[in-house]
């Protein structure tokens, strides 16, 4: 079944490099992000995981936890975690899901529920396991993006939505294409004029039902 936006994510238990957990224990009162990989050892991916590692700081300043999810071993994970850290330079200090058995990667319908893994198997039998995940404190999911084996995915874009969740949530706003913090916002349309005036001040109609606003 699939999972879509405000869904409540299921709370599998999970075995990882650093250990096992319940996912919504690991989440706790944080925001989260869950990116899968099809397979350890893997050019793009390698690349992916080690620009999450430089981000360190990036996810803990928005009280943000991460957690990759391959459809590998825990060993070839931790052995993996060398050559992460090899290339970008930076620890790779979140956990990595070991989902051998296939259960995340069917619980969040990036795999059907026939999906089994092949002797021999090769990235081509897991592809579609190459999504990023955000996930609020509520447990909800916010937003989900799959992309293909041969597209890097873009983390800076990942930043920005994360920010723009994080903002809505928080303030009540909606944001327009290609938003970056700091820039107006808009005021959704179930927010009369009276209550938006009230709320944010001075505004900007820019269309009867398009209104912005900065708010800082």
């Amino acid at each position: 079944m699939a999972i879509r936006i405000n869904d409540t994510i299921p709370d599998i238990k999970v075995s990882t490099d650093v250990g096992d957990f319940n996912m919504h224990d690991w989440i706790g009162d944080s925001w989260a992000i869950l990116f899968s990989h099809p397979k350890d050892f893997t050019p793009v991916c390698t690349t992916e995981f080690s620009a999450v590692a430089k981000l360190e700081n990036d996810w803990k300043v928005r009280n943000t936890k991460v957690l990759g999810v391959s459809v590998d071993s825990v060993e070839d994970h931790k052995k993996w975690k060398k050559d992460i850290e090899a290339y970008g330079s930076h620890k790779a200090f979140f956990p990595i899901i070991s989902d051998i058995d296939l259960v995340v990667s069917k619980a969040f319908d990036m795999l059907p529920s026939e999906a089994y893994l092949p002797d021999g198997r090769t990235p081509n039998d897991t592809a579609t396991v190459r999504s990023v995940f955000i996930i609020g404190p509520d447990k909800k999911l916010k937003l989900s993006m799959t992309y293909p084996m041969t597209v890097g995915r873009n983390f800076a874009e990942v930043l920005r939505a994360l920010d723009a969740l994080q903002l809505s949530t928080n303030k009540g706003i909606a944001t327009p294409a290609d938003w970056q913090v700091g820039k107006d916002v808009i005021i959704p349309a179930t927010v009369t004029d009276e209550e938006a005036e009230s709320k944010f001040g001075s505004f900007e109609k820019a269309l009867p039902y398009l209104r912005k606003v900065n708010i800082g």
